[in-house]
């Protein structure tokens, strides 16, 4: 579905990744794992034309992707920031509106009530204001946009991050009914229990490149690359 082509990319004369090349799947969930500064979120950022691409090659769907986000998200690839980047100034209610009558359609999948059954406490928040909303809530309502997008591939970077473990639970059980669904994602994840039990397909990024590639019972039973490269 989504292939990335000794990809070279990073932030002004900064370079972070170095030949990254890597495959997600259709109907799979491709985890990408590694330490701090590895080069996960950039290669994420990069894939979704938030950073320039030095060289390399980047399909979905067998064409090459185009150049600007917007073009990106149009062709069907919904992002979840780290930051989440929900509207504060708007409601709950004005977020998911504009996903929904920019990339509804005349027969969408994703509709608000399936959005709001997926993660029903939206729908008691719905005339809150952004920043009226806990860390939890927040990352429910970043996902809920992105499905909102109708995506054939929902990217998701560091879903977890700053959330408690009860809230953890349920965004750990949500992506799994969309796995189940057959909702193609890729996840950047530095909680290693969390990412490999909803992954398929995992790859390892240190220092811009990929360094192990397999399936998720492979990581988790090959306790030298958790070590070597994720400090687990």
């Amino acid at each position: 579905m989504l292939e990335l082509n000794s990809i070279e990319s990073g932030y002004g004369e900064t370079q972070v990744l170095y030949g990254l090349t890597l495959t997600a799947r259709t109907g799979r969930v491709l985890a990408i794992l590694g330490r701090n500064g590895a080069g996960k979120s950039t290669t994420l950022k990069t894939i979704m034309g938030l950073l320039p691409r030095k060289s390399g090659e980047i399909l979905f769907e067998g064409k090459p992707i185009a150049a600007q986000p917007f073009d990106i998200a149009r062709s069907g690839i919904a992002y979840v920031p780290e930051t989440r980047d929900i509207f504060p100034s708007l409601s709950v209610r004005e977020n998911l509106e504009i996903a929904a009558k920019r990339f509804g359609g005349s027969n969408p999948e994703w509709t608000m009530d399936r959005v709001l059954d997926l993660f029903p406490r939206l729908s008691e928040r719905m005339d809150n204001g952004g920043t009226q909303l806990s860390g939890g809530e927040q990352q429910m309502l970043a996902i809920a946009r992105g499905l909102l997008m109708n995506p054939k591939l929902l990217i998701l970077d560091e879903p977890t991050e700053g959330l408690a473990p009860i809230i953890v639970k349920l965004i750990h059980d949500k992506l799994q009914e969309l796995k189940e669904a057959g909702l193609s994602m890729i996840i950047v994840e530095q909680n290693f229990g969390f990412a490999t039990s909803l992954a398929d397909d995992v790859v390892v990024v240190s220092k811009g490149q990929i360094v192990w590639t397999g399936n998720a019972d492979q990581i988790k039973a090959d306790e030298e690359a958790q070590h070597t490269w994720l400090g687990v």
